[in-house]
């Protein structure tokens, strides 16, 4: 490795931002003045060098997934290939769906084991990976675009909760996207209408490890059906999803409209409409 990450203490002094290449992560921990250092210390340790062992691999993380066997070597990249396998056997879906909520909980796995926090988390893009000690939580904001300022709902993460992470993504995120969501899933689609604009991932971007499939470049106008159909379609998935065990919960958003997938305990506190107070945005 020729090169250090950019390490910087942003201007609240509480947060630190770590960017190599494309990864580019916000990281906030709360604890006692020398835990918090020790954490600090140890994100930047385990960041540096972490983009070198991905693109030692990255030739095999842009290949399909298999399901039940992984040739990956890194912890990483293993953990990467870990996250999609439960989707590889009836889709085409590669490590690299992952990338970015993989190292989130990396690094937040540095820090942890190094001190002594309360509450913790490490944003890679919108994939969070978050620590609870006993008591504490966490206030998730969701904003419409990040083109666009304010947050639209929010949700509350405890300690007891199952879940320490939140995957987003959508059409205008830095990633391609085979459907046409604001949020979240690819199964937000209509095949064939002729508002939407696709075009090859390898038009694009050559190395793309989507290929030759077709990825979503404009959305124009929608009728309310229009909406209505692209909705129940990812929502349809997400249930399929949710009885699987493989998410907790799901908020599906398309041209200003809201789907909010969950079980009913979980569908109580989630996505609450309204602003709070400090939220770690998704």
């Amino acid at each position: 490795m020729n090169r250090l990450p950019q390490i910087a203490l942003l201007s609240d002094g509480k947060r630190l931002h770590l960017q190599d290449g494309p990864i580019d992560l916000i990281i906030e921990a709360n604890g006692q003045e020398m835990q918090v250092r020790a954490a600090h210390e140890a994100a930047i340790s385990r960041f540096t060098g972490l983009l070198d062992e991905l693109c030692a691999e990255l030739g095999g993380l842009r290949q399909a997934a298999e399901p039940w066997r992984c040739p990956l070597k890194g912890v990483v990249a293993r953990r990467m290939h870990a996250a999609v396998a439960p989707f590889a056997s009836d889709r085409f879906i590669t490590p690299m769906a992952a990338v970015a909520g993989s190292v989130a909980e990396e690094i937040l796995g540095a820090m942890v084991n190094s001190a002594g926090l309360e509450r913790a988390y490490v944003n890679n893009g919108g994939d969070i990976a978050l620590h609870l000690a006993q008591g504490q939580s966490f206030n998730i904001g969701l904003i419409d675009r990040p083109d666009r300022l304010g947050v639209m709902r929010t949700m509350t993460i405890d300690a007891h909760d199952v879940s320490r992470g939140v995957a987003t993504s959508g059409r205008h995120g830095r990633s391609f996207s085979l459907g046409i969501a604001d949020a979240v899933t690819n199964a937000v689609d209509l095949p064939g209408h002729p508002a939407v604009v696709r075009c090859p991932a390898r038009d694009l971007q050559p190395d793309s490890d989507l290929g030759w499939r077709l990825v979503t470049r404009e959305v124009g106008r929608l009728s309310d059906q229009d909406i209505e159909t692209a909705l129940e379609a990812g929502a349809a998935c997400a249930r399929a999803l949710l009885a699987k065990g493989l998410i907790e919960a799901a908020a599906l958003r398309l041209h200003g409209e809201t789907v909010i997938v969950a079980a009913e305990e979980r569908r109580a506190k989630a996505f609450q409409t309204g602003a709070i107070k400090e939220p770690v945005h998704a």
